[in-house]
């Protein structure tokens, strides 16, 4: 049945519908490609989410690095990595936020062959 690639709990899926309702987030987080803008971030950060348009909740998400909250609210891990990298964060760091895991619990894990679901 084609939905059910749909039904994994807990796994967020990232189609067309969610890239559009962060299109704003995802594309502010691609601007810190540039130093000169993530300059500008680092000296107000508010401001700079109002410069791409934000919806209210995206840029709590963002201020608050609720790192769940910008995948939810259409963020692309690929994109929100960007600004994790800024808080010095690894790839490790969000595995373990979004498993319910630490950091060291996530690459523990990831050495010892992966996560089991079951």
């Amino acid at each position: 049945m084609a939905t059910d690639r749909f039904e994994v709990p807990g796994t967020p899926i990232f189609d067309g519908q969610t890239s559009r309702r962060g299109f704003r987030m995802n594309k502010l987080f691609m601007s810190l490609r540039f130093v000169e803008n993530r300059e500008r971030f680092l000296v107000d950060e508010g401001a700079y989410c109002d410069e791409f348009g934000l919806s209210p909740e995206q840029r709590t998400a963002v201020l608050a690095r609720d790192w769940q909250a910008m995948i939810d609210l259409g963020g692309s891990i690929f994109y929100v990595y960007k600004l994790a990298m800024m808080d010095g964060r690894s790839m490790q760091y969000l595995g373990g936020v979004f498993s319910g895991m630490t950091e060291e619990e996530f690459v523990a894990a990831m050495r010892a062959g992966g996560r089991t679901d079951g």
